[in-house]
């Protein structure tokens, strides 16, 4: 006797979408996009921008317009040059927020993103603290140096949830680190461990479960995920117009469905990405450059500020 159910047949996989043309693709990606994401990794860098440079309100301004009908919160990655505005700016829109302190080798820098993360906290700006971004995973802080800022900013801002960044297998690795989060706030790429596409939701989900099982009760957020639309590919992982929005459709719907809360990595391609993450780098965005939408019909890109709608 069969028990199947065709309609969960490869569920686990998301959505069969391989019998759907590119037009299908944009179609049911629209659909995905009008329904709203949980949250969006925000990308304040102009052509011609890169860390370092200052933001200015205008462009944050002009990019919230753009995501705000989309997302639920947006995530920042740094309370310095500009960025410290772009949670002000949110809470504007009535957009969450997630707010990263940038940490790195440079302890002049670090004392202003930690001093920076707890005035926004303060100032009723910041939803949940993110004290670092993969500093393990670069190796720039030791595990004391990193605790000794999430201590004070743990003791700073006690009413805040904070959490660290990193790869999702860190936080199995580094229990004292884990132990000093509130929340876990895991990055989770299939791409870049090379998994192609078909398998890539499936694989996102161990991902999860492993930052599950380390937090040992704890929340556990995905900080990113996301795949490239252009670019040179990563053993079976390969970047494409397509598989940029297969992987989009896939994620937002178990995110969805399961109630996971997930930033998507990101809102707009930044050219200066380029580099250490090779060409792939610089189209990791749902908006392009020029900050178009980039996965929707072209007769549609002039209606890109007001294309969708929630409701």
């Amino acid at each position: 006797m069969s028990s199947g159910r065709n309609h969960k047949i490869m569920s686990l996989s998301g959505r069969n979408l391989d019998n759907k043309t590119t037009k299908g693709l944009q179609y049911v990606f629209g659909k995905v996009l009008k329904r709203g994401m949980h949250g969006l990794c925000f990308s304040p860098y102009e052509e011609g921008q890169e860390p370092g440079a200052q933001i200015s309100e205008t462009q944050i301004r002009r990019r919230m317009e753009i995501i705000k009908p989309y997302t639920k919160w947006i995530r920042s990655f740094s309370c310095t040059d500009g960025n410290e505005a772009i949670p002000r700016i949110a809470k504007e829109y009535g957009i969450k927020t997630l707010v990263g302190a940038w940490l790195g080798s440079d302890a002049e820098i670090n004392k202003r993103e930690i001093a920076g993360l707890i005035k926004l906290s303060k100032d009723g700006c910041v939803d949940i603290a993110a004290v670092g971004n993969e500093v393990m995973y670069r190796g720039d802080l030791t595990e004391d140096e990193l605790l000794d800022f999430m201590g004070e900013v743990k003791a700073a801002i006690p009413e805040t949830p904070m959490g660290y960044v990193d790869a999702y297998y860190e936080f199995s690795e580094r229990p004292r680190i884990t132990e000093a989060c509130d929340v876990v706030l895991a990055n989770c790429y299939p791409y870049w461990e090379g998994c192609s596409l078909e398998y890539s939701l499936l694989y996102m989900k161990d991902m999860f479960a492993q930052a599950t099982k380390a937090a040992n009760g704890k929340k556990v957020i995905i900080t990113e995920t996301g795949w490239p639309s252009e670019g040179e590919g990563l053993h079976g992982a390969l970047p494409s117009f397509e598989n940029a929005i297969k992987y989009f459709v896939n994620s937002q719907n178990w995110s969805n469905e399961d109630d996971i809360n997930m930033f998507y990595f990101s809102s707009f391609d930044e050219s200066w990405k380029v580099g250490a993450e090779g060409d792939v780098g610089a189209y990791w965005g749902l908006w392009d450059k020029d900050e178009n939408i980039k996965f929707i019909e072209n007769t549609f890109k002039k209606l890109r500020r007001g294309l969708f709608n929630f409701g």
